[in-house]
């Protein structure tokens, strides 16, 4: 029987790349004084490229940015600031994610939440897309001092649900860091699909966020008649 689903945060219930863009294109607004000698589109595409959706930290994008555009007007580590303050404020979630969460509790599915990163960073996110309440347990990379693909930060979040893998899905994006590490455990996981990876090894693989209440609805059927 599966008794709980966890979820990777960024390009799973985040949209990141529409919430960077929409929060890069604000800083520049916000900030077009201090930057106004460089391009607007090419301010954004420059942060975008460098940020490499989310694996490079904004220390070494910011410093760069500062370099290549030779900003004399703000330091790097108040852009750093202004995207630890301001981000938060341009979260986008991806579709159907609150029906979707609220019908996996109505349910009765434990729900839990890994991702990578800065640990007050991204609870700041997650309390923006209002849906912090919906999890039992989260656990943030930084604050736990091990991240994924590490077998024993899905182990930890599972002890903590109280489930074993094999009661347990995991729903990422990322191939290797959430797909095929939570299988390494013995969890199923689900691919929330990303344009950027083809041919994903996935137990199911969903385009929207709303499909999931069904497959998981069948897969517990399939279980239980199995049992």
């Amino acid at each position: 029987m599966i008794k709980a689903v966890i979820f990777d945060l960024d390009g799973t219930l985040l949209n990141r790349d529409e919430s960077v863009k929409m929060f890069i294109q604000k800083q520049f607004d916000r900030l077009i004084k201090l930057l106004g000698h460089i391009p607007k589109e090419k301010y954004v595409r420059r942060f975008m490229e460098l940020d490499n959706r989310g694996y490079v930290w904004k220390d070494r994008v910011y410093q760069q940015l500062v370099s290549e555009f030779e900003i004399t007007e703000i330091t790097w580590e108040e852009l750093l600031q202004d995207y630890i303050n301001q981000f938060k404020n341009n979260c986008i979630s991806f579709p159907n994610l609150i029906s979707m969460l609220e019908e996996l509790r109505t349910n009765n599915l434990a729900l839990g939440l890994i991702t990578n990163g800065k640990g007050q960073f991204q609870m700041d996110n997650i309390k923006a897309l209002g849906i912090r309440d919906y999890f039992e347990t989260i656990l943030v990379s930084e604050w736990e001092g091990i991240k994924k693909p590490d077998p024993q930060i899905f182990k930890r979040a599972l002890d903590q649900l109280n489930v074993s893998p094999n009661e347990s899905i995991f729903v990422g994006d990322h191939p290797d860091n959430d797909i095929k590490a939570a299988q390494n455990v013995g969890m199923k996981g689900i691919w929330k699909k990303d344009f950027q990876w083809n041919n994903v090894e996935a137990d199911f693989i969903v385009d929207d966020l709303g499909e999931l209440p069904l497959i998981i609805k069948n897969l517990r059927q399939q279980i239980t008649k199995f049992c």
